[in-house]
């Protein structure tokens, strides 16, 4: 038997795009540390809902919802917005 855990599907994404995002060209001059990528998603998360699942089967479900087009669109929005926002902040710029 497989212990369960809550999974927050939402930061998933978000986590694994924020280092996508940070680590392309149109990105290169803002700081990509583990620290500023928390930051990132952090803000970027405090303007999403978040999606939870308790087993993999759930989380499997909420993940393909999530990837359609609508959806990621809003998604890679709130990250694109958090990015600019840290880039105002100076530890943030390269």
């Amino acid at each position: 038997m497989t212990k369960m855990k809550l999974v927050n599907v939402m930061e998933e994404i978000v986590t694994g795009l924020v280092r996508y995002f940070l680590h392309s060209p149109e990105y290169q001059t803002f700081c990509h540390c583990e620290e500023c990528q928390l930051k990132i998603a952090a803000e970027a998360l405090n303007h999403l809902p978040a999606y939870y699942a308790a087993s993999e089967n759930e989380r499997e479900e909420i993940f393909n919802e999530l990837k359609n087009l609508k959806q990621m669109e809003s998604i890679n929005k709130e990250i694109i917005r958090a990015i600019h926002e840290a880039g105002k902040r100076k530890h943030f710029a390269k």
